[in-house]
């Protein structure tokens, strides 16, 4: 059945009893294009258990399918066929930082053109570490000395590899990208960090699990540096976690209400930034603790503002932000500059939206600070970004009318987000 279209602006639903409920969020988008990135690249078919179908992930599906790996998407297991990598080839990647990242040094390998563009946003997206990088590995790219979107890879079927020298500092995404691809380039890769704190390094380590789980060999003992060996990458089968950060505004609303929101399959060990919610959840003054369903969120519907380093766990940020503007004392995030580079400004954007609110909140050089106010309704934008909605959606929890605009850019890793929430209550 084909989903309704929200009304835009779409009306939050308010939360005026506790609100008691078991959620499923669908797969990880992380692991769901990593793990198509290596099953393309792998020896034989392999199977992506319970795929996130989400537009990030089919974009992806879709770009590799162009290089000449068979990706069927069918089925809530998406079945991964490796194929000969060859262009010529135009790859979309939409808004999506995996696919113009994770997919051009897959492109590297193929035989020929690779072109590449996106949403008009993506284009303002910082690439250039990424690009400078192949290049110094021996790829040819030409993308007018821009640094970013849209470009073109010419494939000659083969990459030599070697040491390469990035600075990551505004993306973790640059350093997987390279590790991704590693295997196959002819002397591996050996790349280093030289700049401000790499941020978001749970990806990296996910990256680098997914790695080793298909048998590559990767050493990430020294610091800021991470070397993937040549060799072969095994098909393996693979199941999806549910998407940790996906589940933010779930577990918000059970801090916000006062109720108790039980998050089905919550992983007990993973490399998810979002599992960082565990312990915001408990500064903030709620319980996180897991059950034989997940992990059960209880709250007070009193909320505490904190002190927090958000650096590793950046996508986070909108979702805790609204939460901090709902807090009954103020809050400090930080570590977090970072994230003016993702799908808009997200602390220009979190700034503007919540003072627009009546949230008496200031950004910093690297975050927000955010100080008890009393909030009114209004709409709030998304500027086409799913996390920005994930804040929306939690102040309407406790503020009169409010709305959210272009609620729909949820799908980008959600799809049906807007139905899951409304059943809420």
């Amino acid at each position: 059945m084909t989903e309704q279209p929200a009304t835009d602006p779409w009306p939050a639903p308010r939360a005026t009893e506790p609100l008691h409920a078991t959620v499923a969020v669908p797969g990880s988008k992380s692991l769901t294009n990593r793990a198509l990135v290596l099953a393309a690249v792998a020896e034989g078919p392999s199977d992506v258990r319970r795929a996130l179908r989400s537009r990030d992930t089919e974009l992806m599906a879709a770009a590799l399918t162009s290089l000449g790996a068979k990706v069927d998407t069918s089925g809530d297991d998406w079945h991964v066929d490796p194929g000969a990598l060859s262009g010529p080839a135009a790859v979309d990647c939409g808004l999506a930082g995996t696919v113009m990242r994770f997919v051009p040094p897959i492109a590297a390998l193929a035989v020929g053109e690779v072109t590449f563009d996106g949403d008009p946003h993506a284009r303002t997206r910082p690439m250039g570490e990424v690009l400078t990088a192949l290049r110094g590995l021996g790829v040819a790219i030409d993308d007018g000395d821009r640094g970013a979107l849209p470009f073109t890879v010419d494939g000659t079927g083969s990459v030599p590899g070697g040491i390469v020298t990035v600075d990551a500092s505004a993306s973790s995404q640059f350093i997987s990208a390279l590790l991704l691809a590693g295997a196959r380039y002819d002397a591996g890769v050996d790349v280093r960090h030289d700049g401000k704190p790499v941020p978001s390094l749970p990806h990296i380590e996910m990256t680098v699990a997914q790695l080793r789980l298909r048998g590559v060999r990767v050493e990430d003992s020294e610091p800021n540096r991470w070397r993937v060996f040549p060799g072969p990458v095994a098909a393996v089968d693979v199941r999806i976690e549910p998407d940790l950060s996906n589940a933010a505004p779930f577990v918000a609303a059970a801090l916000v209400s006062g109720g108790e929101i039980t998050i089905r399959d919550w992983p007990r060990f993973t490399t998810q930034a979002g599992d960082a919610l565990r312990e915001i959840v408990t500064l903030m003054g709620g319980t996180a603790s897991f059950t034989h369903a997940g992990l059960q969120v209880t709250g007070t519907g009193q909320i505490r503002g904190i002190d927090y380093d958000l650096h590793d766990v950046g996508e986070l940020t909108p979702a805790v932000a609204a939460l901090c503007a709902l807090a009954g004392s103020p809050s400090h995030l930080r570590g977090i500059a970072h994230i003016r580079g993702h799908e808009t400004d997200r602390l220009a954007a979190l700034a503007r939206e919540l003072t627009n609110l009546g949230c008496d909140v200031s950004e910093t050089d690297d975050g927000l600070a955010l100080r008890p106010s009393s909030l009114h309704g209004g709409v709030f934008s998304t500027y086409d970004d799913h996390r920005m909605a994930h804040a929306g959606v939690i102040l309407g929890l406790a503020v009169d009318d409010v709305a959210v605009q272009n609620i729909a850019t949820t799908a980008k890793t959600y799809p049906g987000f807007t139905a899951a929430w409304e059943r809420l209550f």
